[in-house]
């Protein structure tokens, strides 16, 4: 019988120090990443509004004055209130610069090297930062000025095209995709970056967009198309998936709900259902028969309830799952024993309820006790430990 986990001595990123100048999603997703791993964030924001995803709204939910998008991905930071356009306060930031070992920013191409901390001015500052910037399209190019948000990057990345049926036009994830994988890759770079420091003693620049995070997340596609003739993916017009792979792939309806199939030999589902007609298809036709499989697979799944299906086709060793919405997974053990939520607490009294860190280090997943602050609840303790003035 293996030991027990036990809880490392200390966070791995206990003891660096981050500075949090980006807004919205991209940024700051990769601040809290860094968070959850024992980083200590602040997060320097405008004095007054802040950062502008605190009044970005998903919905009608407000909590202390901030939407829930805000404190989704700020959560365990401090913030400092900081005028950019100030002599004072940029001296003061500087003063940060100086002693930080990562710096994030999002700004749009060429706005902070206006403001005196571009990389090389920052580089020159502090040898050692690990300067994290994310932007929508590159720092160069025709597309470099365009606003870098999450529907238009995934406009003009192709990956619309992959969504939905065929004939439907382009169809969006339904979430922002293009800002958390970029806040993901950035995560990747800053600790790869660090690693590097740790043998060379000097900081790196490490850069990504939103533009590269959805052709990343495409690679598996984009490989194909690329070694494939230039032929373009071709949705299913029926259920469709995967705009590349064959039936019966898909998520169809039953008696009660929805059942997700994914890819298997159709002479195999043919014997679980069982559905005879299924041997009639080769393989190569799985593809070019696509929909009117995929027409037959739904037929005899709406026969029967989601749970007759799971009992039936599971034993076999069939690919399937039911296809959950949010209350019935949040209700699920499976998800109550991966311990995703967590309720953090702002000074003052208000809970919020979120997620924790995705991922666990010698069995224990880093928690959070702190919300979201307010803006520049930390400058007045943060700029005097550090021994620093700014306009008040």
């Amino acid at each position: 019988m293996s030991a027990p986990l036990r809880a490392p001595a200390r966070a791995p990123l206990e003891g660096l120090l981050v500075l949090d100048l980006a807004q919205f999603l991209s940024g700051p997703s990769a601040a809290l990443r860094l968070a959850d791993l024992g980083a200590r964030v602040i997060k320097i924001e405008r004095p007054g509004s802040g950062d502008i995803c605190r009044t970005l709204y998903l919905t009608d939910t407000e909590i202390a004055g901030d939407s829930t998008l805000f404190h989704a991905i700020n959560r365990n930071k401090e913030s400092v209130a900081l005028d950019l356009k100030n002599a004072d306060d940029l001296a003061a930031l500087k003063g940060l610069v100086a002693r930080a070992d990562v710096l994030i920013q999002n700004f749009r191409p060429g706005v902070i090297e206006r403001l005196g901390l571009g990389y090389e001015q920052a580089r020159a500052i502090n040898p050692r930062l690990v300067y994290a910037g994310v932007s929508g399209y590159g720092e160069t190019g025709p597309w470099a000025g365009l606003p870098g948000q999450d529907l238009l990057a995934q406009s003009l990345s192709g990956i619309t095209w992959l969504n939905g049926n065929d004939g439907d036009g382009p169809v969006p994830l339904g979430l922002s995709i293009a800002n958390i994988q970029a806040g993901h890759i950035l995560t990747q770079g800053i600790l790869a970056a660090l690693v590097q420091r740790a043998v060379t003693g000097m900081g790196a620049q490490v850069q990504t967009s939103l533009l590269e995070a959805l052709i990343d997340l495409q690679f598996e596609m984009l490989t194909t198309y690329l070694n494939d003739g230039g032929r373009a993916p071709q949705r299913a017009g029926y259920r469709n998936a995967n705009a590349y792979l064959a039936a019966p792939y898909g998520v169809y309806p039953t008696a009660d709900g929805y059942l997700a199939l994914a890819m298997m030999p159709l002479a195999q589902l043919a014997a679980t259902l069982p559905l005879p007609p299924l041997l009639e298809y080769s393989a190569q036709e799985a593809f070019t028969r696509r929909d009117e499989i995929k027409r037959l697979v739904a037929a005899e799944l709406m026969r029967e309830t989601t749970a007759h299906w799971l009992a039936r086709l599971r034993p076999d060793d069939v690919w399937c799952a039911e296809v959950l919405d949010w209350p019935r997974l949040v209700e699920s053990e499976a998800f109550a024993r991966l311990d995703m939520l967590q309720t953090v607490q702002r000074g003052g009294g208000a809970p919020v309820r979120t997620t924790r860190a995705p991922l666990r280090i010698d069995g224990m997943r880093a928690a959070a006790s702190r919300a979201a602050p307010r803006v520049g609840e930390h400058s007045e303790s943060v700029l005097a430990e550090f021994g620093l003035n700014a306009a008040r």
